[in-house]
Protein backbone atom coordinates (compact mmCIF):
# COMPACT_ATOMS: atom_id res chain seq x y z
CA UNK A 1 0.00 0.00 0.00
CA UNK A 2 1.53 3.31 -0.82
CA UNK A 3 1.48 6.09 1.19
CA UNK A 4 -1.13 8.72 0.85
CA UNK A 5 -0.23 12.31 -1.19
CA UNK A 6 -0.17 15.66 -0.07
CA UNK A 7 -1.40 17.15 -3.73
CA UNK A 8 -3.75 16.66 -5.91
CA UNK A 9 -2.33 15.57 -9.68
CA UNK A 10 -1.17 18.44 -11.36
CA UNK A 11 -3.69 17.33 -14.18
CA UNK A 12 -6.71 17.34 -11.49
CA UNK A 13 -5.21 21.06 -10.25
CA UNK A 14 -5.09 22.28 -13.89
CA UNK A 15 -8.79 21.24 -14.52
CA UNK A 16 -9.70 23.01 -10.96
CA UNK A 17 -8.59 26.03 -11.89
CA UNK A 18 -9.52 26.10 -15.56
CA UNK A 19 -12.89 25.21 -14.67
CA UNK A 20 -12.99 27.71 -11.71
CA UNK A 21 -12.34 30.33 -14.08
CA UNK A 22 -14.81 29.42 -16.76
CA UNK A 23 -17.16 28.72 -13.94
CA UNK A 24 -17.00 32.35 -12.54
CA UNK A 25 -16.95 34.18 -16.14
CA UNK A 26 -20.02 31.87 -16.64
CA UNK A 27 -21.76 33.63 -13.52
CA UNK A 28 -20.93 36.68 -14.44
CA UNK A 29 -21.97 35.95 -17.95
CA UNK A 30 -25.50 35.27 -16.64
CA UNK A 31 -25.71 37.88 -13.89
CA UNK A 32 -25.14 40.49 -17.39
CA UNK A 33 -27.65 38.75 -19.52
CA UNK A 34 -30.21 38.59 -16.34
CA UNK A 35 -29.45 42.28 -15.76
CA UNK A 36 -30.42 43.09 -19.69
CA UNK A 37 -33.69 43.66 -20.82
CA UNK A 38 -32.33 44.60 -24.13
CA UNK A 39 -30.97 42.33 -27.23
CA UNK A 40 -28.02 43.62 -26.43
CA UNK A 41 -26.66 40.72 -24.73
CA UNK A 42 -27.05 38.59 -27.78
CA UNK A 43 -23.08 38.61 -27.76
CA UNK A 44 -23.28 37.00 -24.03
CA UNK A 45 -25.77 34.49 -24.92
CA UNK A 46 -23.34 33.40 -27.92
CA UNK A 47 -20.83 33.18 -25.45
CA UNK A 48 -22.46 31.46 -22.18
CA UNK A 49 -23.60 28.53 -24.49
CA UNK A 50 -20.42 27.09 -25.95
CA UNK A 51 -18.88 28.02 -22.55
CA UNK A 52 -21.51 26.06 -21.06
CA UNK A 53 -20.56 23.17 -23.07
CA UNK A 54 -17.01 23.14 -22.70
CA UNK A 55 -18.00 23.07 -18.86
CA UNK A 56 -20.37 20.03 -19.62
CA UNK A 57 -17.60 18.38 -21.70
CA UNK A 58 -14.37 19.04 -18.66
CA UNK A 59 -16.88 18.17 -15.70
CA UNK A 60 -16.48 14.53 -17.55
CA UNK A 61 -12.94 14.42 -17.84
CA UNK A 62 -12.55 16.11 -14.46
CA UNK A 63 -14.23 13.47 -12.85
CA UNK A 64 -12.66 10.87 -14.15
CA UNK A 65 -9.38 12.27 -13.37
CA UNK A 66 -10.64 12.12 -9.91
CA UNK A 67 -11.42 8.52 -9.63
CA UNK A 68 -8.21 8.03 -11.87
CA UNK A 69 -6.10 9.95 -9.48
CA UNK A 70 -5.47 10.10 -5.78
CA UNK A 71 -6.73 12.57 -3.64
CA UNK A 72 -5.07 14.29 -0.65
CA UNK A 73 -7.03 13.00 2.59
CA UNK A 74 -8.45 15.55 5.48
CA UNK A 75 -6.73 16.37 7.97
CA UNK A 76 -7.26 13.63 10.73
CA UNK A 77 -8.39 16.14 13.45
CA UNK A 78 -10.91 17.46 11.45
CA UNK A 79 -14.33 18.22 12.77
CA UNK A 80 -16.95 15.10 11.89
CA UNK A 81 -19.67 18.02 10.92
CA UNK A 82 -16.55 19.43 8.61
CA UNK A 83 -15.63 16.23 6.96
CA UNK A 84 -19.21 15.88 6.09
CA UNK A 85 -19.51 19.36 4.76
CA UNK A 86 -16.55 18.71 2.53
CA UNK A 87 -18.00 15.92 0.87
CA UNK A 88 -21.44 16.91 0.60
CA UNK A 89 -19.98 20.27 -0.71
CA UNK A 90 -18.30 18.70 -3.40
CA UNK A 91 -20.90 16.44 -4.66
CA UNK A 92 -23.08 19.43 -4.79
CA UNK A 93 -20.49 21.23 -6.92
CA UNK A 94 -19.81 18.22 -9.27
CA UNK A 95 -23.43 17.86 -9.15
CA UNK A 96 -24.36 21.41 -10.49
CA UNK A 97 -21.64 21.81 -12.73
CA UNK A 98 -22.98 18.40 -14.49
CA UNK A 99 -26.93 19.66 -14.39
CA UNK A 100 -26.56 23.25 -15.04
CA UNK A 101 -25.16 22.73 -18.70
CA UNK A 102 -27.95 20.26 -19.20
CA UNK A 103 -30.66 22.57 -18.06
CA UNK A 104 -29.36 25.29 -19.92
CA UNK A 105 -29.55 22.91 -23.19
CA UNK A 106 -32.91 21.78 -22.50
CA UNK A 107 -33.97 25.14 -21.47
CA UNK A 108 -32.36 26.58 -24.87
CA UNK A 109 -34.16 23.48 -26.84
CA UNK A 110 -37.14 24.25 -24.95
CA UNK A 111 -37.19 28.06 -26.76
CA UNK A 112 -37.19 26.25 -30.13
CA UNK A 113 -33.38 27.86 -30.37
CA UNK A 114 -30.04 25.68 -31.35
CA UNK A 115 -27.12 25.91 -29.19
CA UNK A 116 -24.92 27.16 -31.52
CA UNK A 117 -21.31 26.28 -30.63
CA UNK A 118 -19.93 29.05 -33.05
CA UNK A 119 -20.05 29.04 -36.60
CA UNK A 120 -21.97 26.85 -37.91
CA UNK A 121 -21.88 23.88 -35.49
CA UNK A 122 -25.12 23.60 -33.49
CA UNK A 123 -25.81 20.89 -31.41
CA UNK A 124 -29.11 19.21 -31.79
CA UNK A 125 -32.10 20.04 -28.92
CA UNK A 126 -32.62 17.40 -26.74
CA UNK A 127 -36.20 19.07 -25.96
CA UNK A 128 -39.21 20.00 -28.44
CA UNK A 129 -39.76 23.31 -28.20
CA UNK A 130 -42.51 24.29 -25.49
CA UNK A 131 -42.93 27.48 -24.16
CA UNK A 132 -44.18 26.47 -20.43
CA UNK A 133 -41.31 23.71 -20.39
CA UNK A 134 -38.47 26.36 -21.48
CA UNK A 135 -40.50 29.01 -18.59
CA UNK A 136 -39.90 26.32 -16.09
CA UNK A 137 -36.36 25.32 -17.13
CA UNK A 138 -35.44 28.66 -17.07
CA UNK A 139 -36.34 29.19 -13.22
CA UNK A 140 -34.74 26.29 -12.71
CA UNK A 141 -31.34 27.31 -14.48
CA UNK A 142 -31.69 30.59 -12.71
CA UNK A 143 -32.17 28.70 -9.14
CA UNK A 144 -29.26 26.47 -9.72
CA UNK A 145 -26.96 29.25 -10.96
CA UNK A 146 -27.94 31.32 -7.64
CA UNK A 147 -26.99 27.56 -5.84
CA UNK A 148 -23.54 27.05 -8.01
CA UNK A 149 -22.59 30.70 -6.86
CA UNK A 150 -23.61 30.12 -3.14
CA UNK A 151 -21.49 26.97 -3.18
CA UNK A 152 -18.89 28.41 -4.73
CA UNK A 153 -18.36 30.93 -2.70
CA UNK A 154 -18.95 28.72 0.75
CA UNK A 155 -15.92 26.51 -1.44
CA UNK A 156 -13.91 29.62 -1.36
CA UNK A 157 -14.46 30.63 2.32
CA UNK A 158 -13.60 27.05 3.68
CA UNK A 159 -10.20 27.28 0.98
CA UNK A 160 -9.26 30.04 2.71
CA UNK A 161 -10.41 28.86 6.43
CA UNK A 162 -8.20 25.89 5.71
CA UNK A 163 -5.29 28.16 3.96
CA UNK A 164 -5.41 30.84 6.15
CA UNK A 165 -6.74 29.78 9.27
CA UNK A 166 -6.17 25.82 10.06
CA UNK A 167 -2.93 26.54 8.15
CA UNK A 168 -3.62 22.35 7.54
CA UNK A 169 -1.81 22.21 4.12
CA UNK A 170 -5.83 21.49 2.36
CA UNK A 171 -5.34 24.96 0.46
CA UNK A 172 -1.79 24.16 -0.64
CA UNK A 173 -2.93 20.39 -2.21
CA UNK A 174 -4.51 22.21 -4.62
CA UNK A 175 -2.41 25.63 -4.99
CA UNK A 176 1.14 23.80 -5.44
CA UNK A 177 2.34 20.43 -6.73
CA UNK A 178 5.21 18.73 -4.97
CA UNK A 179 7.63 21.44 -5.12
CA UNK A 180 5.71 23.78 -2.83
Amino acid sequence: MSAPTKHFAPVARLLHWLMALMIIAMLFIGAGMAASVSQRHEWLLNLHKPLGIAILLLVVVRLFVRFATRQPPLPADLPGVQVLAAKLSHLLLYALMLVLPLVGWAMISAAGDPVMLGGSLQLPGILPADPRVFASLRKAHTFLAYLLFFTVLAHLAAALFHGWVRRDGVLQSMVRGKQG
